[in-house]
C-alpha cells in the first residue's frame, strides 16, 4: 500500500525591499527616544569642546554661549606651537610598551590560572586584585622615594612600569574569565594530535579568545593614556604625558577654555581612533561567552 503525504509548504525567503518595509512599519518604543536622549546627554560635553576649540578666546568666554561664528584653526596652531608633540609622544611610548608588557605577562597567567589552574589559584587571584585596593595616594611617597633612589625620576621608564602593575591585574582578571569560555576538550585534542603545549595556544586557543584580548589591551590603553597622578608626581620636563601638559592650561590669571579645548581634542583623538578601528572586536570580547 502506497499512502500520500502532503509536502509541508515552504515559505518564501523575504527579498530586500520586504525587509525594508518591515523595517519601516516596526513597532516605535518610546525606550529608543529615551536610550537617544541618554545617548545625546552623554555626547554633548565631547561635542561641545570640539565646538569650542574652533572659537576665539573672546567667544569661548560669552554668556549666553555663542552658537554662530566664525571657525578658526588658531587655538590648534597655538597648542601645536607649544609643545604637545613631546607629551603626545611620551604618552603614546608609554601607553604602547606598558601595554605589550601586560599582555605578554598577562596571557600566560591568565591561561594558567583557567585551563591549566595551579594550587591555590583563588589566593593567586585574590593577590592579583588586591594590588588595587591601596589607594593611589598611600603609595605614592614610598614611589617617589624608590623612582629617585634608582635614577628614573622624570624617566618614561618609571610610568611604563608603574602602568604595567596598574593594569596587568585587570588584564589577568579579564582575560581569564575570556580563557574559561574555551572548553578544555580542544586542548586535549590538539595534544592528542601531537601539538605541543606552545602550539595549542598559539594554534587553537588564542584565535579563539583574540577579541577579548583585543578588549583587555584596548581598556589598558585607556587607563595609561588617561592617567595623571604617578605622572604629575613623578616626571616634570622630559617624561610629560598629554593629562599633565593640560594642567599647564590652567593659570592664575584664569582658563584659557578655547585652546584647552583644543588641546583636549588632540589628547582624545588617538584614543577615539583607537576604540573606533577595533570596535567590533571590543564588542566581541567584551560580549564574549554572554550566549551559549
Amino acid at each position: 500500500m502506497s499512502t500520500d503525504t502532503a509536502a509541508a509548504p515552504v515559505e518564501p525567503t523575504p527579498t530586500a525591499p520586504e525587509t525594508k518595509r518591515a523595517r519601516k512599519h516596526r513597532k516605535f518604543s518610546p525606550w529608543s527616544v529615551v536610550a537617544w536622549i541618554v545617548a545625546l546627554g552623554f555626547f554633548f560635553p565631547v561635542a561641545w569642546m570640539v565646538l569650542t576649540a574652533f572659537k576665539q578666546e573672546g567667544d569661548a568666554y560669552t554668556t549666553p554661549p555663542k552658537l554662530f561664528f566664525t571657525p578658526t584653526l588658531d587655538q590648534f596652531k597655538a597648542v601645536l606651537d607649544s609643545g604637545i608633540g613631546t607629551a603626545l609622544l611620551n604618552s603614546a611610548f608609554a601607553t604602547a610598551m606598558s601595554t605589550i608588557l601586560v599582555l605578554v605577562l598577562g596571557v600566560p597567567a591568565a591561561f594558567a590560572l583557567s585551563l591549566r589552574p595551579v594550587r591555590k589559584t583563588k589566593d593567586a587571584l585574590f593577590f592579583f586584585i588586591s594590588t588595587k585596593m591601596l589607594p593611589i595616594v598611600a603609595a605614592i611617597i614610598p614611589l617617589y622615594v624608590i623612582v629617585n633612589d634608582i635614577g628614573l625620576l622624570d624617566n618614561i621608564w618609571a610610568l611604563i612600569i608603574l602602568y604595567t602593575a596598574m593594569n596587568l591585574p585587570i588584564a589577568v582578571w579579564m582575560m581569564r574569565s575570556f580563557f574559561l569560555e574555551v572548553p578544555g576538550e580542544l586542548l586535549e585534542a590538539a595534544s592528542m594530535d601531537g601539538a605541543s603545549i606552545w602550539t595549542s595556544v598559539r594554534e587553537v586557543i588564542l584565535p579563539l579568545v583574540s577579541p577579548g584580548i583585543a578588549a583587555t589591551a584596548l581598556i589598558c590603553v585607556i587607563f595609561s593614556w588617561n592617567e595623571f597622578f604617578f605622572a604629575v608626581n613623578l616626571t616634570a620636563v622630559q617624561a610629560q604625558t598629554i593629562p599633565v601638559f593640560l594642567v599647564g592650561f590652567i593659570t592664575g590669571e584664569g582658563l584659557y577654555w578655547a585652546r584647552l579645548s583644543a588641546a583636549a581634542t588632540l589628547a582624545a583623538l588617538p584614543v577615539i581612533l583607537a576604540g573606533w578601528v577595533a570596535q567590533n572586536k571590543l564588542v566581541r570580547g567584551l560580549s564574549f561567552g554572554a550566549i551559549k
